[in-house]
């Protein structure tokens, strides 16, 4: 079975254009070191919770947006493989000023047990 990466972070919503752009230039390394699919979505309907939620889990600011965004790996061994190689890839040296903080950004590795 696959291997995803998933992520939640808060985006300035002027920031959008800026965002998008870092993410396309991202996915293109992402699919060179092995990952099959990325995906990133632009909060649209997202509730507040009273206990817990999408907005609250960010910090998310009333001129912010929630972006879900995941990676699809074939395994985790070629996640862990491909990861490394992403994160020495010149191409991937952050900005000096990011369209996010990514000081609130929730990610983690998730073995994939249903997929249909």
């Amino acid at each position: 079975m696959t291997y995803v990466d998933g992520f939640v972070i808060a985006v300035p919503t002027a920031n959008r254009a800026a965002y998008q752009k870092i993410a396309e230039d991202a996915a293109i390394v992402f699919k060179e070191y092995g990952a099959l699919k990325v995906v990133e979505c632009w909060g649209d309907d997202i509730p507040d919770g009273k206990l817990t939620s999408f907005p609250m889990a960010v910090k998310c600011e009333e001129n912010e947006t929630v972006v879900f965004a995941w990676i699809v790996w074939p395994s985790r061994e070629v996640r862990d493989v491909g990861n490394q190689k992403v994160m020495a890839d010149p191409r991937m040296q952050q900005p000096e000023t990011m369209p996010f903080d990514s000081k609130r950004m929730i990610y983690g590795g998730f073995e994939t047990i249903v997929e249909s």
